[in-house]
């Protein structure tokens, strides 16, 4: 059984769809078991993306009350695991990591913005980042790995 990391940072472009989805997910099922944390190479300051918030609220999820950040306003940069979710958010993570001891993955997500169509075709395209997100989350942490309460 692989021990659970004491912290997890998650990374993407503005923080305002993949890395909060991913944090959220990680916290709904390790609760505080793990501190979970998320930024954005580039955040926008537009805040959580709406259709974000809704396919989250499926699964009874809140994420509306997300601010978005950056590497740069993270109160503590010692993390076990940083996990980047696209191209940018990993170059910025290699440079803030090069002399820290941290498990650095890459786990590429398509972004659901790029999807095209009516709401319930982009809605879809939402669902499936949030499908994969939660499938490589309980890979890489399997909820096996729980220590009793």
């Amino acid at each position: 059984m692989e021990d659970l990391p004491g912290s997890v940072l998650f990374a993407c472009g503005r923080n305002a769809i993949r890395s909060p989805m991913a944090e959220c997910i990680l916290k709904h099922y390790y609760g505080r078991r793990i501190f979970v944390d998320s930024v954005g190479a580039r955040p926008d300051g537009n805040g959580v993306d709406p259709f974000a918030v809704a396919i989250m609220a499926e699964m009874g999820l809140d994420l509306s009350a997300h601010k978005a950040k950056s590497f740069d306003e993270l109160a503590d940069d010692s993390f076990d695991v940083i996990i980047t979710l696209e191209p940018m958010a990993q170059h910025r993570a290699i440079e803030m990591t090069r002399t820290a001891a941290v498990d650095l993955e890459y786990w590429p997500t398509p972004d659901p913005t790029a999807a095209q169509g009516s709401r319930d075709q982009r809605m879809e395209a939402y669902r499936d980042v949030r499908q994969y997100l939660i499938g490589r989350i309980l890979e890489r942490f399997p909820l096996n790995t729980m220590a009793p309460l």
